[in-house]
């Protein structure tokens, strides 16, 4: 068995960015929430080499679900565009119903 071994003080995380209530970010693109919201279960200390292998076993974790699940992948602005697309043809039919 190996023992991996860490000094915890040189692993710690950045200081959380607050980036509205109740969230923040330490790590680009990771949001968590504000440990000061935290009051019956206190965040635990987890060294930073942890948070980013759970943080790559994600992203890993996603690709595997794309690559197993999905026929095709958008984007938040096209599904936006599609949206906006499909409101604007239903609103066209309702005024094309008052009009007859």
């Amino acid at each position: 068995m190996t023992m991996i071994g860490f000094k915890l003080k040189t692993q710690r995380p950045p200081k959380p960015k607050k980036i509205k209530d109740g969230v923040v970010m330490r790590i680009d693109h990771v949001y968590e929430i504000d440990p000061e919201r935290m009051d019956i279960f206190k965040q635990q200390d987890m060294p930073l080499w942890d948070t980013n292998r759970i943080i790559n076993s994600r992203w890993e974790h996603l690709a595997w679900m794309h690559d197993h699940f999905a026929d095709s992948l958008i984007s938040c602005e096209e599904l936006e565009k599609e949206i906006e697309k499909e409101a604007k043809s239903k609103a066209s039919r309702k005024t094309t119903r008052r009009k007859k």
